[in-house]
């Protein structure tokens, strides 16, 4: 006689043993068409799932996330069905729901090639028209092992080879199709509609091991509606125009080489933009009282020890042994330098908060196979900062920092920020009552914003709770930016102290701070963010003078002397082409202003305007020109 409490408090007696499906029904027909998996007292499972005592549950339709996802992971068995149908003997592996998908990686000899593709997506809408039905089993973890080696499944096998003795394990079958899986899944492949793509395949390691057999790992995606498909493939499409890599290469700004994987190699115009995104924020942070300082990038291990960066950190840093047997390690991050800075000389309470920043170039190995242009690196620069306080100021620098950094995220195009609270773990270091006091700054931060904000329960840092800004960019893609993190163990652990008013000696709080986080990501997300159209005032070329002829080459270069000379970055192109190839040429660059130089320009001490995007040209006097653009750079240092 199960009594089912349902979200709303309400409760419905049933007088036997119930399915999901059947609460469903109870509630109204319509939720019993859209179900489709639910929670039985917050453990997700099938519809067909029998309830045979009390329970709390919840049911999901594919408006919810739970929901989609699993409309997802059917997908993806549903994908490897197809495979193996068209494709005997290939082996499966692993296929999990990834952001707005799902992969499946295959063992198999030949290649899958485009066409393939093509040939897999149409035998997955079969299987949909099939409507099979999806049923579990439980197996003991030797009949498990034993059916898939049979089979020929040596992968299959290997993974519950890895779950311990005795424990049993799921198995799904779609019709005669099975595969290890511990769900839940949808009532049957007709539920799963087809509103999917196949994007792409690459290849992947068995279990990320690069000693291992490559495998091939197919990509796809799948939605609740057609519409919400067609609108994710155009967001695709869109991006991959938008893509940093083949717009910086346009753009002339940077670029990579084998012989140094993950390191930028910086052009002249990149370069100026990093510069200039450096200047900006330098700026900002001296008028917020920042003290900018600069540590080595090798320290000895035994620093790194005391820290825990070894232990937690030890296998994505750099090491390095010196001939007199020393192990030194290129900087992961800047904390313990900066902690090394505070540590010299005594420190009052008065002295505190102490900002420490740092533009700080830090070395993390990173698989070959994570590498992503920009956005992925095993070199880069972080806009660091390190805030020392008493426990009473946690609240006040939370407010300080939080406001600074949504400032400059609106300075540079990104109002839609959505920020991400997470609190104390299981496992942690500190005092609850300090835990309590950082977590009610950090929140109290997050909701004086007034933005959208998530909790992440139990996901905050053993050594103290943090914020993740995540901006959402001009096709909606969401990027975790800036971080701002409570440290309640770092500094003891690196003997920092302070004079407090009531002489006695004090650990301080460390407040972690990174606004762009990495300047080399956050240039990439610009990039993809604006198209390589960026604001005037932080592109790094913005103008170019174009003479209509040598004639006017010598006016063209007392025009550009001029530019440059009122803080405007410009060169002239005295190159041997035509003008319509010029603009071509600047145009895919993405310069946000061509200035065409003539007769009349001559003649009128005037430049002709033509701007990014537009065929339209406007004449205006240079002195105008030089008062109105100039203005726009000194703006945005202001």
């Amino acid at each position: 006689m199960p009594l089912i409490t349902l979200p709303d408090g309400k409760s419905i007696d049933f007088p036997k043993k119930v399915t999901g499906l059947e609460v469903a029904e109870k509630i109204s027909k319509s939720l019993s068409k859209q179900a489709v998996i639910i929670s039985v007292n917050e453990e997700l499972k099938d519809l067909s799932y029998v309830i045979d005592k009390d329970c709390y549950i919840k049911i999901f339709t594919s408006k919810d996330k739970e929901g989609l996802e699993t409309i997802r992971h059917d997908t993806a068995h549903i994908t490897a069905m197809a495979v193996q149908e068209l494709f005997p003997g290939t082996q499966v592996t692993i296929g999990p729901i990834i952001e707005n998908g799902f992969y499946y990686d295959f063992s198999r000899k030949e290649p899958f090639t485009e066409e393939d593709l093509n040939k897999i997506e149409n035998k997955m809408k079969e299987i949909v028209d099939r409507d099979v039905p999806t049923t579990r089993e439980v197996w003991s973890r030797n009949k498990a092992i034993s059916h898939f080696k049979k089979k020929g499944e040596i992968y299959k096998a290997e993974i519950i080879e890895s779950i311990p003795q005795g424990e049993d394990v799921s198995i799904y079958f779609h019709g005669d199709w099975h595969d290890l899986c511990r769900g839940p899944h949808l009532l049957s492949t007709g539920k799963v509609g087809k509103y999917f793509k196949l994007t792409k395949v690459s290849g992947a390691y068995w279990r990320g091991n690069s000693n291992n057999e490559m495998l091939q790992r197919i990509y796809g995606t799948s939605w609740a509606s057609q519409k919400d498909l067609d609108e994710y493939l155009k967001k695709i499409e869109e991006a991959e125009k938008r893509d940093h890599r083949k717009l910086g290469k346009e753009m002339d700004l940077f670029h990579f080489r084998e012989e140094s994987p993950g390191s930028v190699f910086w052009h002249e115009k990149g370069w100026k933009l990093f510069q200039k995104l450096i200047a900006y924020m330098r700026g900002r942070q001296d008028k917020a009282g920042y003290k900018e300082v600069n540590t080595p990038e090798i320290l000895d291990r035994a620093l790194w020890e005391k820290s825990g960066h070894w232990e937690k950190y030890g296998e994505h840093m750099y090491t390095s042994e010196t001939p007199d047997e020393k192990i030194f390690a290129i900087k992961p991050m800047n904390c313990p330098g900066h902690i090394q800075v505070f540590n010299q000389g005594l420190k009052s309470y008065r002295d505190l908060p102490l900002r420490i920043s740092e533009f700080g170039k830090v070395h993390r190995y990173e698989p070959s196979g994570a590498l992503h242009g920009l956005l992925r690196v095993r070199a880069f620069t972080q806009d660091d900062a390190h805030i020392f306080c008493t426990e009473d100021q946690i609240t006040e620098e939370c407010l300080i920092v939080t406001n600074l950094i949504l400032d400059i995220y609106k300075d540079l195009g990104f109002e839609n920020v959505i920020l991400k609270y997470s609190d104390r773990p299981d496992l942690r270091v500190g005092d609850d009552s300090v835990w309590d006091k950082a977590e009610k700054a950090l929140l109290d931060a997050v909701k004086a914003s007034k933005l959208e904000y998530s909790i992440n329960k139990g996901e905050g840092a053993f050594y103290g709770p943090k914020i993740e800004f995540v901006l959402r960019d001009a096709i909606g893609r969401d990027w975790q930016c800036g971080t701002l993190q409570v440290d309640l163990n770092l500094p003891g652990r690196l003997d920092a102290s302070f004079v407090d008013n009531d002489g006695s000696k004090k650990i301080p709080v460390m407040l972690h701070r990174a606004l762009f986080g990495s300047l080399e990501r956050f240039i990439g997300i610009l990039i993809e963010n604006y198209a390589g159209k960026f604001p005037f005032w932080i592109t790094p070329l913005q103008v170019v003078v174009i003479p209509i002829s040598e004639e006017f080459n010598t006016y063209a270069k007392e025009v550009n002397e001029k530019i440059n000379h009122a803080g405007i970055s410009s060169v002239v192109d005295l190159k041997d082409h035509n003008l319509n190839y010029k603009i071509r040429e600047h145009s895919i660059s993405k310069i946000p202003l061509l200035l065409i130089c003539g007769k009349k320009e001559v003649d009128s001490n005037s430049v002709t305007i033509r701007r990014l995007d537009t065929n339209k040209q406007e004449n205006m006097d240079l002195k105008l020109f030089l008062k109105k653009f100039s203005a726009l750079n000194k703006a945005s240092s202001n």
